[in-house]
């Protein structure tokens, strides 16, 4: 495996196929206030490439391009921050999508133990490290241990999928879970329109 640190864009070379793993990082977790640092992309083959935005300089044409392709359905965990942070800062809707959080809360009911660590921990026996994860994603440059912790969040995600929709079909909701992940752009816009802590479908 190996893990390419870019600055500011992909070079145009890279070449990526089939569908694609994505997250991100960032300065906190509020949106307007904590700015977009990383972004991650694997295609499941084993390497993974970081965008680092040491300053917030977004243009990155060709990022946006590749992220743009709706051809290819983008894999994360929790979904609804990175498409909002995509949104706010690159300017675009990744469509379609995948949410492991989501596929794993429709087909694991019978823990409320959903996260990344825990998933790759249980349905592909990997151990993630988290150290660094509140780390200064907005330095200069970024550290070998946060290239690799920043790099883990893609390179399973392909593998989560597999393994998630086995237990989808097997409990009767693969298109329960596609038609949630449908909705996320949504879900996302009314987000970023002031809705994110308000249930806008509760009757009160």
């Amino acid at each position: 495996m190996t893990n390419y640190y870019h600055q500011y864009d992909l070079p145009k070379d890279v070449q990526f196929e089939g569908d694609l793993a994505v997250d991100t990082e960032a300065m906190g977790l509020q949106t307007y206030r904590d700015r977009l640092c990383v972004v991650q992309i694997s295609d499941g083959k084993g390497d993974a490439h970081l965008v680092h935005f040491p300053e917030p300089k977004f243009d990155a044409p060709n990022l946006k391009a590749l992220l743009n392709d709706e051809t290819r359905v983008k894999l994360f965990h929790y979904a609804r921050f990175d498409l909002a942070i995509v949104q706010h800062y690159l300017g675009l809707m990744m469509q379609p999508v995948y949410c492991t959080k989501i596929a794993s809360r429709l087909c694991r009911t019978f823990t409320d133990r959903h996260s990344f660590k825990e998933l790759c921990r249980e349905l592909i026996q990997q151990d993630i490290s988290k150290q660094q994860q509140s780390s200064d994603w907005g330095a200069a440059t970024l550290t070998d241990d946060q290239i690799a912790y920043a790099a883990s969040d893609v390179l399973y995600l392909h593998q989560l999928r597999e393994e998630l929709n086995r237990r989808l079909v097997r409990e009767g909701r693969m298109e329960l879970a596609a038609d949630l992940f449908a909705c996320l752009p949504a879900r996302v816009k009314a987000d970023l329109a002031g809705w994110a802590e308000i249930d806008i479908f509760a009757h009160t």
